[in-house]
């Protein structure tokens, strides 16, 4: 629950009541441009990121707001999603929180173009990227011009994000805080034009008041024969990688689709057991809300990057 302690359940059963009056709240507010003071408050709390839960320095904080508010910040996200697809504001580039697109697609795309070089010999670099904190330090002022730029203005500060190339000469893929830049770098050129690349996403996130988290930042070098150029970003070094863990499946030459799919079956053999032992329930509507939400996910996170040789892989998840 958020500072207004009314819990989640109490509005779902209540939806016939109180959704005339939210919707009578929610054009006011669009037609005045305000926002509720108990809404910009939040109760803090800690949820487990990664690692031993008993290390305090493995979780993060988030922040439990009004559901009311969060109902009507995904009324506007909708209807700014929409206006930048029409505007064809955000780059094809672009996976992360766009219709249609995701981990999956992003993963699809980027190594579609990178086995095919791969294939055809070509020494081929694969940088990644990953932005520091980006969901909490993007400045807000930036984001609002942005916005604006693109026409998105209301009477209306409400509905007041596009990440450019800046002049990007490689293939580059973006999803959410990580980021993909790959090229051929069998001549010098190539491998000039990724270090130009690195330099002009640096000079962005200086400007925008963003930064890289270098240490998480590393090299992929593929194919025989590649000559290992070394790259800099700002005044160091990226790390090389024999590989590289690309939104939860190896990014190696070779992906490796059983370390993927095996932990995910145990873990939703593990959830559908729970849901067995603590839910008396077994109305159609209640079980497919509960595989929905808890199941389905795990099973669809990155792991229909399939082929006929992962058979096997294929029946376990089914």
């Amino acid at each position: 629950m958020g500072p207004d302690e009314i819990h989640l359940w109490v509005l779902r059963k209540l939806v016939e009541e109180v959704a005339k009056p939210l919707s009578i709240i929610f054009e006011k507010l669009w037609q005045s441009s305000e926002v509720p003071i108990d809404w910009k408050r939040g109760n803090i709390t800690h949820i487990s990121n990664k690692g031993e839960k008993e290390d305090p320095g493995n979780y993060r904080l988030v922040s439990l707001t009004s559901v009311p508010g969060k109902i009507m910040e995904h009324i506007l996200l909708e209807t700014m999603l929409r206006d930048m697809e029409n505007k064809e504001v955000l780059d094809y580039s672009q996976n992360g929180f766009t219709k249609g697109k995701s981990c999956l697609t992003n993963l699809v795309a980027f190594y579609d173009r990178v086995t095919v070089l791969v294939d055809k010999g070509s020494a081929t670099d694969v940088i990644y990227l990953h932005l520091c904190k980006a969901f909490d330090i993007a400045p807000h002022n930036i984001l609002l011009s942005r916005l604006e730029k693109h026409g998105f203005t209301l009477s209306d500060r409400w509905t007041t994000r596009s990440i450019r190339h800046c002049g990007i000469e490689c293939t580059l893929s973006k999803f959410a805080d990580d980021t993909k830049l790959c090229g051929v770098v069998d001549m010098l050129e190539g491998r000039n034009a990724i270090q130009r690349d690195l330099d002009r996403l640096e000079r962005w996130a200086h400007v925008n008041h963003m930064k890289f988290n270098k240490a998480k930042c590393k090299l992929l070098q593929m194919a025989l024969g590649n000559p290992k150029q070394k790259y800099r970003l700002g005044r160091e070094c990226i790390e090389s990688s024999p590989e590289e863990k690309d939104l939860g499946v190896l990014g190696d030459k070779k992906l490796n689709v059983r370390r993927q799919c095996v932990p995910a079956a145990q873990k939703t053999n593990c959830i559908l057991g729970c849901i067995k032992r603590g839910v008396t329930s077994r109305l159609r509507k209640v079980i497919l809300s509960l595989y929905s939400a808890l199941v389905r996910p795990h099973l669809e996170y990155c792991v229909q990057l399939r082929g006929s040789q992962y058979k096997k892989d294929v029946e376990l998840l089914e």
